[in-house]
């Protein structure tokens, strides 16, 4: 069963600072590829997402794109930009269609500085995206394409609450920094030794037990820091923004 639409960030935030903000937020679809901002821009919106996935990938001068970030109902996007004024160099979309909430970027920049609640669980945010970030760029680095495909699968699932994952080659390929004739090699190993069944544009988790075992140590890493993620905060978060097992 899929999680109840939520985002865990706006969840945490004291009751009171919840109904300042809702006047404000404005409930969207964020359909497959929606682009939520661009390169080197000032995002229109900050986006709560309460469903789906989104990613962000950086494009090399050659053409190659590879994803240096994935959100799910956690945090928010466009995070980053409210710290200063770079803007980064990722182009951040859906990769998983789902919906969210959003805000005008300029009214959310001033409510995460003159609110200490938000401000404190923005940077927990931006803390984690940092943290998770170097952990897989290690992970990148040094583990196998198909430890790494396990992961990545893994973190997508706790992300979604569901074990069937509309993912194309090009996202996979993406993920990896890897051709897609690549990402069907790995894929094709992880279905004939029973983790997931793979076709064209899907994957289904079947295994996950396996697939923890067949991915590399970051993932426990990773997995830690989404769940410690604003525990100890007056909101409660619920506990279902991480499947633990099936």
């Amino acid at each position: 069963m899929a999680f109840p639409h939520s985002n865990l960030l706006l969840a945490s935030l004291p009751a009171d600072v919840q109904a300042k903000l809702s006047a404000d937020l404005e409930p969207v679809l964020l359909p497959v590829n929606t682009v939520l901002f661009e390169p080197e821009q000032t995002p229109r919106y900050v986006h709560f997402i309460t469903s789906g996935v989104a990613s962000l990938v950086t494009q090399m001068a050659a053409g190659e794109g590879v994803e240096v970030g994935l959100l799910g109902r956690e945090g928010l996007l466009g995070s980053l930009q409210l710290l200063g004024p770079h803007r980064g160099s990722a182009r951040c979309f859906m990769q998983i269609g789902g919906s969210g909430l959003r805000m005008d970027f300029r009214k959310f920049q001033k409510a995460f500085l003159e609110n200490p609640d938000l401000h404190r669980l923005v940077l927990q945010h931006v803390q984690y995206d940092g943290l998770n970030l170097g952990q897989l760029a290690a992970c990148n680095r040094v583990h196998e394409i198909e430890e790494r495909l396990a992961r990545w699968l893994l973190m997508v699932e706790d992300r979604l609450g569901e074990p069937d994952l509309p993912l194309t080659q090009e996202f996979l390929g993406q993920m990896l920094g890897a051709q897609r004739s690549t990402v069907t090699l790995v894929a094709g190993t992880l279905q004939r030794d029973g983790l997931i069944e793979y076709h064209r544009g899907h994957v289904k988790i079947v295994d996950r037990p396996a697939l923890e075992n067949a991915a590399c140590e970051c993932y426990s890493i990773t997995r830690k820091l989404f769940q410690n993620l604003y525990q100890g905060e007056r909101g409660a978060v619920p506990r279902d923004g991480l499947r633990t097992s099936h």
